[in-house]
């Protein structure tokens, strides 16, 4: 996201341009169709994985979809997860999109490291855009840094807990990063006061 280029940028990475979930989906499923690699979709709902596979056969006619796989609201019981984990693996796929959300997504992942056989991707909200569901935010306003405000006002009930118990804590690791690097030229009662580094 453009916050995290913004920080790369003030760190030197002049050239660091923005990754977003829906291009590292595209560029992914063109890869996937020319190499031949299947792909396994896990997440969202049935409706959107159906939308979202027309999409797919459409723009990506040599894409070998494995499977799609929504996923319910509450947590998998043992037996439902290890039957997941089974039909991935036995689908014979490569790569695994996992579109639950921030931070559910990354937790999932992390708890199937080393059970699923794949590389899995997480990639956030993508589904329900892909599918048409909701709006990707134009041009101009990615470029400007303001998609996450665009995906705030489309769904804010769902996203207002998330942006709320994570934006807080980015900035300030942000800023607490920023006073790091510029250490050499930090006076020392700031790197004291912000960063908890005692001056013997």
């Amino acid at each position: 996201g453009m916050p995290l280029v913004w920080m790369m940028r003030l760190q030197g990475a002049r050239y660091q341009n923005r990754v977003a979930g829906m291009d590292i989906l595209l560029e992914s499923c063109q890869l996937a169709q020319t190499l031949g690699v299947s792909v396994f979709f896990v997440g969202s709902q049935t409706e959107i994985l159906s939308r979202m596979r027309k999409r797919l056969e459409n723009e990506f006619p040599n894409l070998k979809v494995a499977a799609m796989e929504p996923l319910p609201f509450r947590p998998l019981t043992t037996k439902e997860d290890e039957a997941l984990i089974e039909k991935i693996n036995a689908s014979g796929a490569g790569i695994v999109f996992v579109s639950l959300g921030c931070p559910k997504q990354e937790k999932w992942m992390e708890q199937h490291q080393g059970k699923i056989q794949a590389v899995m991707i997480g990639l956030g909200g993508v589904f329900p855009v892909y599918a048409g569901i909701h709006k990707r935010a134009p041009r101009m306003v990615r470029d400007l840094g303001f998609e996450w405000l665009y995906r705030w006002i489309q769904e804010p009930r769902r996203l207002w807990n998330r942006y709320v118990t994570t934006i807080p804590p980015f900035l300030l690791l942000a800023f607490k990063q920023i006073l790091m690097s510029s250490s050499i030229s930090t006076p020392f009662h700031i790197r004291e006061r912000y960063l908890g580094w005692r001056v013997e």
